[in-house]
């Protein structure tokens, strides 16, 4: 969830959060996907291909490995989330296990698992060996080896696929290696929501049904225990089906402790499917219940994502269940419900404990229209319960809740932000007024365990991992006073889409900003030892003043572009007086329509910094630079057409130019360039065939010549039509044009078969070609590829230069951002 500034909330023209969400998530995927379905092992082999690469010189240097303040008081402007509670954050965490010894384990959307061996802090990668970096599951079991499923399982805006399963025998002091994975690659190309624990056998609920395998045997394949639709497997007959991604999602397993042959299985897509329900073994068959479960839903309508903890005693089962049918009729909330079984039996009877509304009555920051708790269910879930107490449960939505007695009553201890509640303060000298801090919004992961004698629970979300003691304080609103983040810098697993750099005049050196997903902008100023944030929300696309680094624009979504010429540095003083105010909303028209992509693209002038371009449904540019100050200043150039939304849009000297897709799925892709000057003249459609040389997939960067505006290269995504099903797939991902993208060449050469998401012309005449798996480079002169070393298997979505060229910067989607010297790179 955009975790968005109030003071911007009110004022969003693009619906509620949950709809942003959703629709990020079903872009992301398109982009990688379009126009068919992509088969297993794609990324493996493409991780394959690109360590066989030759690498360059020089290694990348991460500049983003210290804390990241988002309630920094220098930063209390308008558009700023500062204060709200939330302290240092790093990037999204999808799952957390924890021992009774310290040990801390979390496992990060696209930055790997990490490893802390004090209770949180001071934590290590420990699966940078990997070709997945993305995490599903992660769980110790009664051995104490960790299991690690990859595959992020949110289907949120970012989530990648993993490449199965892996455990570590000795996870307090070993690391991850391919050598570690169970089985063969049944799970390659999955996402795992779930791993489960039963007896000798572990289960996996992933999205290609639920699996089963020996934890006492870890060679030999996974056994397919149950999928609601076979024929859309790899290999089926319906497998090349726009659909078939959908068709046979696991959410979770509950095992009974009292027989493990007795097992329930949740499974269903979030949006509804005929197939949704909760399933069990009767007469060696698997059957969907129909009834008896008591108040937990039987209906296929009313079961979606869904989540099970188990007491330690075995005497409750407790589950959260997200609805589809209130997903798509009820704006409030998707949650169906909190419910427990105090048979300790998976197949119950159950009774409901907490629904939205309650949840809301209970002190939570989430009581508006369109804005209550569980209003991304399908997105957020988790619950642990407390060892030591079976009535004693932690429930994670966007919020997190506790209870102590079976559901009876439940605290907010965890609340969204601190901005609705009497206790704030915008004062800079009171880091969150006189609020207590709370944690980031949006819950993935849980764990309880302990340090040093003392039980703590901790929790995971967009904002990184947080700790709190289990029985920890409240207030008189019940929300916890002792939440600790553990986001201490040591732990960089910041989710970049964009990056931005100029000369930081104040302090010396450079300033260097970014927009993350769900954590604003970061600034990291000349003589900065802690970044700060100075616009709140997600953050997308980035400009910055080369010149002069406190210049800077940022996209929140759908082009809601604001801009600063200060750095956006505020005390506040915009509560008492609008006029003090240093940032400013100036999103063009396609915004307030919603006709643009969610993370749309922002460019300026390559030779004219006060021109830019931004890409919707039409090309807006303005020419005002930083000292714009209204949407209305915007004019639009080309209409793209209904139905189309830009991809990419570049310029030099006046020249444009647009890619565009619409419509933009597997189900009816279609995509294009348009080429058009800033003055609205000249604009024409490149013919680009489907069968031709360029790909039907999704169109992602270009990169023009700095000496030459007619010679531009094109970066394409997706795979290749080896592991695409879809018409036009074609081949290669990096093109090039010497006649204004007339017509277009195939330079790919040796590099591999892997999504590639932006290039850049270094000022050395080189070509660095940002991958979902790393960076690659093509030096002046040359026709082959190199890989530049020193990263994971990390996406990195966009590349910028220094001021002076000297400097390769990478916006990385899960490790934060890396420099390294351009003239190294030969």
């Amino acid at each position: 969830m955009g975790a968005k500034s109030p003071h911007l909330a009110a004022d969003d023209a693009g619906g509620n959060e949950a709809d942003e969400i959703a629709e990020g998530a079903d872009q992301y995927t398109e982009a990688r996907t379009s126009p068919g379905v992509v088969a297993p092992g794609a990324y493996g082999a493409a991780w394959h291909d690109l360590t066989n690469l030759r690498e360059t010189g020089g290694s990348w240097r991460n500049i983003t490995d210290l804390p990241y303040d988002s309630d920094d008081p220098r930063y209390r402007d308008i558009d700023s989330n500062s204060s709200g509670g939330g302290g240092n954050v790093t990037g999204r965490m999808a799952a957390i296990a924890a021992d009774d010894d310290g040990y801390v384990y979390a496992g990060s959307a696209g930055g790997g698992v990490w490893r802390s061996r004090t209770g949180g802090g001071h934590w290590q990668p420990i699966s940078d060996g990997l070709p997945a970096q993305s995490t599903g599951a992660l769980a110790l079991d009664g051995a104490g080896r960790l299991w690690l499923g990859t595959g992020e399982a949110t289907t949120s805006s970012d989530a990648y696929l993993g490449s199965g399963v892996y455990v570590l025998t000795h996870p307090r002091h070993g690391t991850f290696t391919t050598r570690s994975r169970v089985g063969g690659d049944e799970l390659e190309s999955t996402t795992i929501h779930e791993l489960r624990f039963g007896g000798d056998t572990v289960w996996a609920a992933t999205s290609k049904g639920v699996w089963s395998h020996s934890t006492q045997q870890l060679g030999g394949p996974w056994k397919l225990e149950f999928a609601p639709n076979p024929g859309y497997l790899p290999g089926g007959p319906k497998a090349g089906d726009p659909s078939a991604p959908y068709k046979n999602i696991a959410n979770d397993i509950a095992i009974d402790p009292k027989d493990p042959t007795k097992v329930l299985l949740a499974v269903g897509w979030r949006s509804g499917d005929d197939y949704n329900g909760f399933y069990t073994k009767a007469g060696g068959a698997w059957t969907r219940i129909t009834g008896g479960l008591g108040d937990l839903p039987a209906d296929a309508a009313d079961v979606g994502n869904v989540t099970f903890a188990r007491s330690a005693d075995g005497s409750r089962y407790y589950a959260i269940d997200q609805s589809p049918q209130q997903l798509n009729t009820n704006p409030d909330s998707g949650l169906e419900g909190i419910y427990v079984a105090k048979s300790g039996s998976p197949t119950g009877p159950w009774t409901k404990i907490a629904d939205y509304k309650g949840l809301a009555a209970d002190n939570s920051a989430l009581t508006t229209a369109g804005y209550m708790p569980g209003v991304q269910a399908w997105y957020n879930q988790f619950l642990a319960v407390d060892p030591s107490d079976a009535q004693h449960v932690y429930a994670g939505l966007e919020e997190v809740y506790e209870t102590k007695d079976d559901g009876a009553n439940w605290s907010t201890v965890g609340p969204y932000w601190n901005f609705p509640f009497s206790c704030w303060s915008i004062d800079p000298a009171k880091q969150t007024g006189d609020c207590n801090p709370t944690t980031h919004s949006d819950q993935h992961g849980v764990a309880i365990g302990r340090y040093h004698g003392r039980s703590f629970v901790y929790v995971g979300n967009d904002g990184g991992v947080y700790r709190r003691p289990v029985s920890g304080a409240q207030d008189a609103s019940g929300h916890a006073t002792d939440w600790t983040s553990l986001n201490d810098g040591t732990i960089d697993t910041l989710q970049y889409y964009s990056v931005g750099i100029g000369k930081d005049l104040d302090h010396g050196g450079l300033s260097v900003t970014g927009g993350l997903q769900d954590n604003g902008q970061s600034i990291l100023r000349g003589n900065d030892t802690v970044m700060g944030s100075n616009f709140g929300g997600d953050g997308g696309d980035t400009l910055t003043d080369p010149a002069n680094g406190c210049n800077i624009a940022q996209e929140y979504v759908y082009l809601a572009v604001q801009v600063t010429q200060n750095c956006a540095v505020n005390d506040g003083s915009w509560t008492t007086d609008a006029s003090k105010a240093t940032s400013y909303a100036v999103a063009p028209p396609d915004n307030a329509t919603s006709e643009a992509r969610f993370i749309a693209p922002l460019a300026a002038d390559m030779k004219n910094g006060d021109t830019w371009i931004a890409g919707g449904r039409h090309i807006w540019v303005q020419t005002h630079g930083y000292a714009i100050r209204s949407g209305s200043e915007w004019t639009s150039v080309h209409d793209l057409g209904a139905g189309r939304a830009a991809t990419a849009v570049a310029a030099s000297g006046g020249k444009i130019y647009a890619a565009w897709c619409g419509p933009c799925n597997n189900q009816g892709f279609a995509r294009g360039i348009a080429v058009g000057n800033a003055d609205g003249t000249g604009w024409h459609d490149i013919s680009l065939p489907v069968d031709g040389t360029v790909p039907n997939r999704y169109l992602s960067g270009f990169a023009v010549d700095p000496k030459n505006a007619d010679h531009v290269f094109l970066a394409v995504n997706g795979f290749s039509r080896r592991w695409t099903e879809g018409p036009g797939a074609g081949v290669g991902h990096v093109f090039e044009s010497t006649d204004g993208g007339t017509t277009w060449t195939d330079i790919s050469a040796n590099l591999p078969d892997v999504p590639t998401d932006s290039a850049l012309v270094t000022a050395d005449g080189g070509l660095a070609v940002a991958t979902d798996l790393g960076v690659v480079y093509r030096a002046p002169g040359r026709t082959t590829w190199q890989r530049i070393g020193g990263l994971p298997a990390v996406a990195v979505l966009q590349l910028k230069t220094s001021p002076d060229g000297g400097t390769l910067y990478a916006a990385t989607h899960g490790r934060g951002i890396y420099t390294v010297k351009v003239c190294d790179l030969r």
